[in-house]
């Protein structure tokens, strides 16, 4: 593995901002991957408030190459980038922020790290109906993405927030061709859902560290064939995902989702093929602790 020695004026800069943000894997998994193709690229996090300065001064900072962004700054940072991507413009919101010369693009990668997670466990979208669970930031990334990169046959939107629920299912039928069926999440409309979902996607904080014995779904309600993926990733194996793998289902832990919008951070900050296999290693020691 080559080691980075030293930083000089030309090394490049990437950063990760939120608030609060150190508690972020972003600085490990991205320093990993500079050390390991000996690129001259330094990644930090800064815990930010005040957003529109935080990206005046990554314009004015010559060697400031590239942004990651947390919550809660992923809608707002929206208003101070020079150029939006169509499906993030779609989504609302943006984690990756890349200065091309004088201008700054602003993209997601959660959506498509998450279909990659999908599409790598040998999942088949099309013509399926997929179950998804929560409505919000992770939730409307990957319902745009799988709406306009996929020719799924329905989306089953479940949530216990009304107007956030029906906030996404009204974007999305404006927006794209999918068919939306959205309901208030409850008993009865999460098992008349499951008996019809071919894949199921989990996108609230239920079963998340430290509520690890929690799950939205019970033991009873999977039907054979069903793949299921979680977006939590602590723990690595959610009880929700015991369930599945406990009936014979294909699971897919959020952990790939968060190494592959890694990757795609990496690689537009770069320009090189990330290190993947350095990075996924450096997440899961990471999160093994």
């Amino acid at each position: 593995m080559s080691e980075r020695l030293s930083i000089s004026p030309s090394t490049q800069v990437c950063a990760v901002i939120g608030n609060p943000v150190a508690h972020s894997l972003s600085p490990a998994i991205h320093n990993a991957g500079y050390r390991h193709l000996g690129l001259d690229f330094v990644y930090v996090a800064h815990r930010v408030e005040d957003v529109e300065s935080a990206l005046a001064g990554m314009r004015a900072l010559e060697n400031f190459r590239g942004l990651s962004v947390t919550i809660p700054h992923k809608i707002e940072v929206m208003n101070y980038v020079d150029e939006i991507e169509a499906v993030d413009r779609a989504i609302g919101s943006i984690n990756t922020v890349v200065r091309d010369k004088d201008r700054l693009i602003g993209l997601g990668t959660d959506g498509p790290g998450a279909l990659k997670a999908l599409t790598d466990a040998g999942t088949q979208l099309n013509g399926k109906t997929v179950l998804m669970l929560g409505a919000g930031g992770a939730a409307r990334a990957i319902a745009h993405t799988l709406a306009m990169k996929t020719k799924i046959d329905q989306l089953i939107l479940l949530d216990i927030d009304d107007a956030m629920r029906e906030e996404l299912s009204e974007d999305l039928k404006a927006g794209t061709a999918i068919t939306v069926r959205s309901e208030l999440m409850n008993n009865d409309t999460l098992a008349d859902a499951m008996k019809v979902a071919d894949v199921i996607v989990h996108c609230t904080p239920v079963g998340m560290h430290p509520n690890v014995d929690d799950s939205l779904i019970p033991v009873e309600l999977f039907r054979p064939c069903q793949v299921v993926f979680d977006a939590v990733y602590t723990p690595l194996e959610t009880k929700l995902l015991k369930n599945a793998a406990s009936c014979g289902l294909t699971i897919i832990s959020g952990v790939e989702m968060f190494i592959n919008q890694a990757v795609l951070q990496f690689e537009r900050f770069t320009g090189k093929d990330a290190p993947v296999d350095v990075m996924r290693q450096i997440v899961l020691e990471k999160l093994k602790k």
